[in-house]
């Protein structure tokens, strides 16, 4: 093995652009299993035996271990090798999915839902930028991070469609989700084998300068600035409106009884297939407008009023055409918004000593939703049926009706903050 130390310079074109696949398809093949209920939910119900209620308790299980585990996840990544990290990410995932491929009782399900988080979080999170920002120069990274979220949606959606060609050759749902995971699994597998023969030994990925290591006071400082709150809080809704969208899945098939092929296919182009446009093209809005707080105002303006027509649309067969455009067009906006919510914080101008910080507040406070909404909306379609659905969609809109709220006090912010500097420019001068 060689034990030379390496940058991207000394790298072919090819063995950089593995890396970057390795970061942005990976991403989106190892998560698949854990939100599989995006695009099978109606299959995972029946071949799990469990109620809506409890599938989603497995994603709030999983959400709650992941953001306990968000800024611990940055601090390995500073102390263990991008290598380490990909290849036994990738490795014990695939295990865990052959695991959650018997079947087991629900208590074990509850148990790798929640190991889940250490092996896609704890390991492979901290690696999954940082690995992009070894395989190519400082000035190319935002191009770097774009063609990943590509590969990312590529990845998920062709890997998402053997799986569902998969299910539907087999005879039953059981057969069916058992057969697809054990696919996942070795894909997953696969991926750690490459990772551990791809990934060479990067100068400086070990932080060994006392002064660039995790500081609690940087944490500190972090809580006391206004952009990072306005950036946490605006991902927070706009992360409640991402994640609820995946119910739109089962409510295709609960309200107007569309075949699971169909839903199927519109969970994978809503989820990654449109990924593959609207990060990208709201992010150049974003990066010409110079402000992606205004370009996420006009996105949750859009998303709102899509989820609050998915509330008063009737819940009869003959409008299953008219959900499913709704549905996309909110896929698009939720998305993109998504893609760009994390630049929130280079807009209210955080500074760079404090940016690691502000990160890992940003994803635990921003991800916080994915712990319990999952539950909370299952319980609410087992308890009210169809009903249930009015219910969601209505917290969707009200949630983006509040993310614009939060964008229109960041311009408030920024607009302030402008004045103050120019007001102290002309006391100097």
């Amino acid at each position: 093995m060689n034990k030379k130390e390496v940058t991207y310079q000394n790298l072919s074109k090819w063995h950089r652009f593995l890396l970057i696949f390795i970061s942005g398809a990976g991403s989106g093949i190892i998560y698949i299993p854990i939100y599989m209920k995006n695009v099978f939910y109606e299959p995972l119900l029946i071949g799990l035996n469990i109620s809506n209620a409890e599938l989603g308790f497995l994603s709030g299980m999983y959400g709650i271990m992941a953001t306990i585990l968000y800024i611990p996840c940055g601090i390995l990544a500073d102390k263990v090798r991008l290598r380490t990290l990909a290849w036994v990410g990738f490795t014990s995932t695939s295990l865990l999915v052959f695991w959650y491929a018997t079947m087991p009782s629900y208590t074990i399900l509850v148990l790798i839902f929640a190991l889940f988080a250490f092996t896609t979080i704890l390991l492979f999170w901290g690696c999954r930028y940082k690995l992009l920002r070894f395989s190519d120069s400082e000035e190319n990274y935002p191009a770097v991070v774009g063609f990943s979220y590509a590969l990312y949606g590529l990845g998920g959606l062709a890997i998402n469609s053997v799986a569902l060609i998969i299910f539907n050759a087999t005879p039953d749902y059981v057969i069916g989700v058992q057969y697809a995971l054990m696919f996942l699994g070795a894909v997953i597998l696969a991926l750690g084998i490459l990772s551990f023969f791809a990934i060479p030994r990067f100068e400086d990925e070990i932080i060994t300068d006392p002064a660039k290591k995790f500081n609690i006071n940087e944490m500190l400082t972090a809580m006391k600035h206004p952009g990072v709150w306005l950036a946490s809080i605006t991902l927070f809704f706009v992360m409640i409106v991402y994640m609820g969208m995946n119910y739109t899945t089962p409510y295709m098939t609960d309200v107007f009884l569309a075949p699971l092929t169909l839903v199927g296919i519109i969970g994978m182009i809503r989820y990654y297939g449109i990924a593959l446009i609207s990060a990208p093209l709201l992010g150049g809005i974003a990066k010409k407008n110079n402000s992606p707080s205004k370009t996420i105002l006009v996105t949750m303006i859009g998303a709102a009023i899509c989820c609050f027509a998915l509330v008063f649309l009737p819940q009869t067969a003959s409008f299953l055409i008219a959900s499913i455009v709704i549905i996309l067009v909110l896929g698009f906006l939720a998305n993109g918004a998504y893609g760009i919510a994390s630049s929130v914080l280079t807009e209210t101008h955080v500074p760079p000593h404090i940016f690691g910080a502000a990160t890992g507040m940003l994803s635990v406070i921003g991800f916080l939703p994915e712990s319990f909404m999952h539950q909370l909306f299952g319980s609410y379609i087992d308890q009210y049926a169809n009903g249930g659905y009015t219910i969601i969609f209505s917290i969707l809109g009200v949630s983006g009706v509040i993310a614009v709220i939060c964008c229109a006090a960041t311009q408030l912010y920024i607009k302030k903050s402008l004045n103050r500097k120019e007001d102290i420019n002309l006391e100097l001068s």
